[in-house]
C-alpha cells in the first residue's frame, strides 16, 4: 500500500491558547446577546425582534386600517429579510406584542387564539392573523423622511432601520423585560398620560427633581390591574437609582352570601401571574393544610377574572384572610425594576426616571429635525418644478412649439426660459390637462403655501442647536407632540385609562398562625423503649394505646400540630422533632432514632412542646445544673443541641420547666434540700454549677415551685400531696439536704 497523503490546510492557521479563545469568543456571545436579543433601546423600547416585526408588518401594508394577513405570512417575512432565527422565537415574540394582557399597549392587533391569562398558548401562526395598531404606527410614523439611521440587513440585501421614530414613549409604556450575559432588565409598564405629563414638566423645568416627575408618574401602570401596596419614598428610591420593586396585590371584595356568610371574590390578579396556576398553588396548600381559614377556591372567570374564596367560618376577619392568601400566594407579587438600558451610542447602562425621559425627548428632538431639513428638501425641489411650471403658464404657445419643432426639446427649453434640470424635465412630462386655467391657479396657491411652510420649517431648523434648557421651537413643537399623543392615547379613551390603583403600603395586619398553618390537637405517646406516635385529639384515658411486648407507655404530651417537639436525653442534647411530622395513631408508632440521631446507648429524659420565652431547669446526676431559655435548645438538625455538658460516669437526670421561684433537689441518698431559684445561674450550655452535694448516690430529681403555694410530689393514682412549712428543708445552693418530709415517695421522685 501506497503512504497516505495529509491533506493540504484550508485557509489561515494560527496558533492560539484556549483560554484566549474561549474567552474572544465568550466575549463575541455575551455583546451579541446584549446588543441584539435582551436589551431594549431607550429610544424605542424595542428589541430588534420586535423592531423587525413591526418594520416588515408595515411592510406588507399591515396599517391598523387595513386587513389582516396570516401570522405565517409575517414570521416568514421576518425570518427571511430580518431576522435570521427560528420561526417560533419570531411568533412568541409576536404573541406577546398582540395580548393586552401582557402589554399595556398592545402594538400588534392579533385576530384568531393569542394565548389567555390562564397561560394557554396561543394557536399556531397558521390559523391566526394579525395586523398594527395605532400605538405601533405612532411607533413608525415618519419613518420613511429620514427620520433615523437604517442598516443593512444580516444577508446586505435590503435595510433595516437601527430604531424607530418612536412618537410615543414605548420604553416606560410598556415596559421591557430580559436576561443577557451578565446583565439584566426589568421595567414595568406605566401610563402613557402620566408620562406625557411627565415628560411636558421636563420640557418645561429640565432640572425637575425625581420627586416631582414622581408626582406626575406616581407609579406603574398594569393591564391586568391590580393595587399597587409600596410606600411614596420606596417608589421615589427605585426611580433615582433606576433599581427596585415594587409590591403588587390582588384587587378584591367581600359578596354577602345566603345566611350572612360571605365570600371574597378576587377581580384582578397581579401582573405576569397564569390564573390557572395560581388557582393551582391555592389548592395545593388547601391540600396540604396551610389555609386553616379558607374552606374552597372556585375559578368563576368568563372573560373577566372572578375567582372566589370561600372562609370556613363567617367569624374569619376577610384582611386578616387576605393578609395570610397574600403571604403564601402569588395574590401578591413584587415587580422588580431594573432600567438598564440601551442608550443613543447602544451602550448598555442603569438610567434614573429622569435621564430615560431626557433620552426619549433627545429622540424626538433628533427625529423633529432630520424630519424638518428632510420635508425642507422635497419643499425645495417642489417650489423649483412649480417656478418651472408657471414659467410655462406665462409662454405656453412658445412652449408648444419648441416641442413639436425641436428634435432635442429640452435643452432648447433650458436655453430659452433658463430652466433648470428638473424643470425642464418636469415640463416635458407635464399633461395636457394641466395646461387649463385652473391648474395654474391651484399651482400659485400651492406654491405660496409651500413658501409659508418652508419659511416656517427654517425658523424652526435655526433653533436646532438650542438644549432643553434653552428652550425655543423645536421643544415647543415637541411639546405640542407630547400634547397630541396624550389626546390620542389618553385617559378619554378606554385604553388610556389607568388600570392599576395606587394605594398606600399596607399596615402590619396580626396573622394568627392558624391562618397559615392548621392546627389540630394531637397527644404525643412515647414508649419506654422509644417508639413513638401522635394520637388525633387530646386524649385523657389512653388505657387502650397498644404497645409492643414488653413495653410500656412513658411520656405523654397534649400538643398541637403546629408544635415543636424538644426530647432532652441521657447524653445532655436536646433534639426537636416537629409534632406534624409524627407518624399517627394507627399501630406502635416508629423509633423516635428514625428522627433524631440519637445513640443506641442513651435513653430520652424529658419529652414536651417548645414554648417559646419559657426556661428550663436542667441538671446531671452528679448534682450539677443550670437555668436555660428554651430558645437557645431548639436544634435544627437531626443531630439535636448540646445543653448540658455531663462528666463521665454521669448523665442529664432531669430537665423541666421553670415555674416558680424555687428549686427543689432530691438525692438519691433521699436528702431533700431547697433553695431559692436566683441561686441557680442562666446559661445556654455548660456544666453548670452544684445543686446538692452527695456523700453517696447522685442527684435523682430536681424541680421548681412557687414557695407561697407550697411543694408538691405525687403518691400515686392521680393523687399529689402538698407541703408548706419547709422551713426545714430551705437552705443554701450546694448543701447536703435533709430527709422528706413523711409520706415523701420512696422513689425519690417529684413525679
Amino acid at each position: 500500500m501506497g503512504q497516505a497523503v495529509m491533506p493540504q490546510p484550508i485557509g489561515e492557521i494560527r496558533d492560539v491558547r484556549l483560554p484566549k479563545a474561549l474567552e474572544e469568543r465568550y466575549l463575541s456571545y455575551a455583546l451579541s446577546t446584549i446588543m441584539a436579543r435582551s436589551l431594549p433601546d431607550v429610544r424605542d423600547g424595542l428589541k430588534p425582534v420586535h423592531r423587525r416585526l413591526l418594520y416588515a408588518m408595515r411592510q406588507l401594508r399591515l396599517d391598523p386600517n387595513s386587513g389582516f394577513k396570516k401570522s405565517a405570512r409575517v414570521v416568514g417575512d421576518v425570518m427571511g429579510k430580518f431576522h435570521p432565527h427560528g420561526d417560533q422565537s419570531i411568533y412568541d415574540a409576536m404573541v406577546r406584542l398582540a395580548q393586552d394582557f401582557a402589554q399595556r399597549y398592545p402594538l400588534v392587533d392579533g385576530q384568531g387564539n393569542f394565548g389567555n391569562i390562564d397561560g394557554d398558548n396561543a394557536a399556531a401562526m397558521r390559523y391566526t392573523e394579525a395586523r398594527l395598531t395605532a400605538v405601533a404606527a405612532a411607533l413608525m410614523e415618519g419613518i420613511d423622511e429620514d427620520s433615523v439611521d437604517f442598516r443593512a440587513t444580516y444577508d446586505g440585501e435590503s435595510e433595516e432601520p437601527a430604531v424607530l421614530p418612536a412618537n410615543f414613549p414605548n420604553l416606560l409604556a410598556n415596559g421591557a423585560q430580559g436576561i443577557a450575559v451578565g446583565m439584566a432588565t426589568s421595567i414595568p409598564p406605566h401610563n402613557v398620560a402620566e408620562i406625557c405629563d411627565a415628560l411636558t414638566h421636563l420640557i418645561k423645568t429640565p432640572k425637575a427633581t425625581i420627586g416631582k416627575l414622581v408626582e406626575l408618574m406616581p407609579g406603574p401602570d398594569f393591564p391586568t390591574g391590580g393595587i399597587l401596596v409600596e410606600s411614596r419614598e420606596s417608589i421615589v428610591d427605585a426611580y433615582k437609582t433606576g433599581r427596585g420593586a415594587f409590591r403588587l396585590r390582588a384587587r378584591w371584595e367581600s359578596e354577602t352570601a345566603k345566611g350572612g356568610v360571605y365570600q371574597i371574590v378576587v377581580t384582578e390578579i397581579p401582573f405576569q401571574v397564569q390564573k390557572s396556576r395560581l388557582v393551582e398553588k391555592i389548592a395545593e396548600l388547601l391540600s396540604a393544610k396551610k389555609l386553616a381559614m379558607l374552606a374552597d377556591v372556585r375559578d368563576e372567570s368568563t372573560d373577566v377574572v372572578r375567582l372566589v374564596l370561600e372562609p370556613k367560618s363567617r367569624n374569619v376577619d376577610p384582611e386578616v384572610l387576605m393578609e395570610s392568601l397574600f403571604r403564601q400566594t402569588d395574590l401578591e407579587v413584587r415587580i422588580s425594576l431594573n432600567m438598564n438600558v440601551l442608550d443613543a451610542t447602544n451602550t448598555p447602562r442603569v438610567m434614573d426616571l429622569r435621564q430615560v425621559l431626557r433620552a426619549f425627548l433627545d429622540h424626538r428632538h433628533e427625529v423633529l429635525l432630520r424630519r424638518s431639513r428632510f420635508r425642507l428638501d422635497k419643499i425645495a425641489q417642489r417650489l423649483e418644478v412649480l417656478e418651472g411650471y408657471l414659467i410655462v403658464y406665462l409662454n405656453i404657445d412658445e412652449v408648444i412649439r419648441i416641442i413639436r419643432d425641436k428634435d432635442e426639446p429640452k435643452p432648447a427649453l433650458m436655453r430659452r426660459f433658463k430652466l433648470s434640470d428638473m424643470q425642464a424635465e418636469a415640463v416635458l412630462n407635464m399633461r395636457l390637462r394641466a395646461l387649463r386655467r385652473l391648474e395654474e391657479e391651484g399651482m400659485r396657491t400651492e406654491h405660496a403655501a409651500l413658501s409659508a411652510e418652508q419659511s416656517d420649517l427654517k425658523k424652526l431648523t435655526k433653533d436646532a442647536k438650542k438644549s432643553l434648557e434653552e428652550g425655543g421651537r423645536v421643544w415647543a413643537a415637541i411639546g405640542e407632540q407630547i400634547k397630541a399623543m396624550k389626546e390620542a392615547f389618553g385617559p378619554k379613551t378606554e385604553l388610556g385609562r389607568r388600570h392599576t390603583e395606587l394605594g398606600d403600603a399596607p399596615s402590619e395586619v396580626i396573622v394568627p398562625l392558624e391562618a397559615v398553618v392548621e392546627r389540630e390537637p394531637v397527644t404525643v405517646l412515647c414508649s419506654a423503649k422509644g417508639w413513638i406516635r401522635a394520637l388525633k385529639g387530646h386524649v385523657e384515658d389512653l388505657s387502650d394505646a397498644k404497645h409492643k411486648e414488653g413495653d410500656r407507655a412513658r411520656f405523654t404530651l397534649q400538643a398541637q400540630t403546629t408544635d415543636k417537639i424538644l426530647i432532652f436525653a441521657t447524653n445532655g442534647r436536646c433534639y426537636t422533632i416537629g409534632a406534624d411530622k409524627l407518624p399517627g395513631g394507627r399501630g406502635y408508632g416508629e423509633p423516635v432514632r428514625l428522627f433524631i440521631d440519637l445513640p443506641n446507648d442513651q435513653d430520652i429524659v424529658s419529652l414536651f412542646a417548645y414554648c417559646p420565652g419559657q426556661k428550663l431547669i436542667v441538671a446531671s446526676t452528679d448534682g450539677r445544673g443550670f437555668v436555660v431559655p428554651e430558645d437557645e435548645i431548639v436544634a435544627q438538625t437531626k443531630n439535636g443541641k448540646q445543653v448540658l455538658n455531663v462528666a463521665a460516669d454521669t448523665e442529664a437526670a432531669i430537665c423541666r420547666p421553670v415555674e416558680g421561684d424555687m428549686v427543689a433537689c432530691i438525692g438519691e441518698n433521699r436528702k431533700l434540700l431547697i433553695f431559692p431559684l436566683d441561686e441557680v445561674p442562666e446559661m445556654t450550655r455548660g456544666r453548670g454549677t452544684i445543686l446538692q452535694k452527695f456523700k453517696d448516690g447522685g442527684l435523682s430529681d430536681v424541680k421548681t415551685f412557687v414557695r407561697a403555694e407550697g411543694l408538691t410530689w405525687s403518691i400515686g393514682a392521680g393523687r399529689v400531696r402538698s407541703e408548706t412549712q419547709l422551713s426545714d428543708w430551705i437552705g443554701k445552693r450546694a448543701a447536703a439536704g435533709r430527709l422528706p418530709p413523711k409520706g415523701f415517695p420512696k422513689a425519690n421522685k417529684f413525679g
